[in-house]
């Protein structure tokens, strides 16, 4: 079966792309403005180079067009707290998914503690296994697309001790939620790389 995504319409070619591409991991992104926090999950998200250290994640807009707060504090500020998920923290990070006004705080309004841990910038999500302090760095213009690719330039990184597995290689072994389809879903067994052979 060959499917031409010029011939389907974008909400089919969201649900292919979303069941094919997994899983993903969710950005639990934290921004504010005039002292309101919100708090936003975003599925479409990965890391994008190491040199700068850099993050992209596509913000969508709200159904009457104007920007979502996420991407509307971002413009205004340049600057987001974005927690990676436990699954102790799949609940609250499901229901700061729901609609709320500019300012109503989705941590206000789900009791969902937070901290701070980074100067300058929003607190993270009280739990949050780990944890980016990020800046703006890049709006990408993707013509045609409802969706504002923003690249974000990692300043910091936040570690439970729990994480980490060997600090002196700095290997981490988080317990983290990632997205599949329209499900959530924890990672399974890990496979061991095998060796390349020689030739």
């Amino acid at each position: 079966m060959k499917i031409a995504y010029a011939e389907i319409p974008a909400s089919d070619r969201y649900k292919l792309m979303a069941q094919s591409v997994v899983p993903r991991p969710i950005a639990w992104i934290v921004t504010e403005d005039e002292g309101v926090l919100n708090l936003a999950p975003f599925s479409y998200f990965t890391p994008l180079s190491s040199e700068p250290a850099t993050l992209i994640v596509s913000v969508g807009h709200r159904p009457d067009g104007t920007p979502k707060d996420t991407l509307a504090n971002l413009r205004k500020q340049g600057r987001c707290t974005l927690c990676l998920v436990s699954p102790a923290l799949l609940e609250p990070m499901h229901y700061s998914s729901a609609a709320l006004s500019p300012q109503e705080s989705e941590a206000e309004r789900f009791d969902i503690p937070m901290h701070d841990v980074f100067e300058g910038f929003p607190p993270m999500v009280e739990g949050a296994p780990t944890a980016f302090a990020c800046t703006l760095l890049q709006e990408v213009d993707l013509e045609g697309s409802k969706t504002r690719p923003l690249i974000l330039q990692i300043e910091a990184q936040y570690l439970d001790e729990g994480c980490i597995a060997d600090r002196e290689h700095l290997y981490l072994d988080c317990d983290l939620i990632a997205r599949v389809g329209p499900h959530y879903a924890k990672l399974g067994e890990r496979i061991e790389a095998p060796e390349i052979p020689d030739r």
